[in-house]
């Protein structure tokens, strides 16, 4: 029987970088789509307000293991064949872009109403209102629950592996298969999980910890 060894070791730990790879491309990507989602949840148009609410509900609604598929075999039937990491990357930010902008939206919301009152008293129009007033409010208010989801962007990164996309976890059954030491294996699989988030949490749990107290 094939033992663990440093090689082992060294793949996992070369997975994990295409681990966080695919986190930041979903994270950048999520953001910029987020935002705009975000936007157009607090647009005064109702039709625009009910297209940014029909997309969340639509991707919060449907398992990313779906959007995967969808985006790999789907695409691909229609001759659009992506290659593992842009199929993975298209759905996380897809992904992503409806959590964030629910939780931006949130935000947005939560700046006090008097804010908008006194911007339109001082005769900005609304794309300085959001740029001199909102938003820079609402990032604060935002921060914490954005770093606490990018935790989910890295532990749902693990669903990519059913298209090919060698990530950690699948890095981590390409050992087993070799070792046979599932418990070994999988043992340290979590372990670099847990030394990816863990500070992510922390940093969430501190910048709430901080928003409260400037509030």
């Amino acid at each position: 029987m094939i033992q663990l060894n440093a090689n082992h070791f060294v793949y996992l730990l070369q997975a994990a970088t295409w681990t966080l790879l695919l986190s930041l491309i979903a994270f950048v990507g999520g953001s910029v789509v987020g935002l705009i989602v975000a936007l157009m949840r607090v647009s005064k148009v109702a039709a625009v307000r009910a297209l940014a609410s029909g997309y969340i509900q639509l991707i919060q609604g449907t398992p990313l293991l779906i959007i995967l598929f969808l985006s790999y075999f789907g695409l691909g039937i229609m001759g659009y064949k992506l290659v593992p990491i842009v199929a993975a990357g298209l759905s996380l930010t897809l992904y992503a872009a409806a959590f964030l902008g629910e939780i931006w939206r949130g935000c947005i919301e939560a700046v006090p109403r008097t804010q908008w009152e006194a911007s339109d008293c001082l005769g900005l129009n609304r794309f300085q209102q959001y740029a001199y007033v909102v938003l820079p409010q609402a990032v604060k208010l935002a921060i914490p629950p954005t770093v606490g989801f990018m935790v989910q962007i890295v532990k749902n990164t693990s669903l990519a592996s059913v298209i090919g996309f060698v990530e950690l976890a699948r890095a981590g059954q390409i050992v087993n298969n070799s070792t046979f030491e599932p418990f070994v294996i999988f043992t340290v699989v979590a372990a670099i999980y847990f030394a990816m988030c863990y500070p992510l949490s922390l940093a969430a749990r501190a910048l709430e910890r901080k928003t409260h107290a400037g509030r």
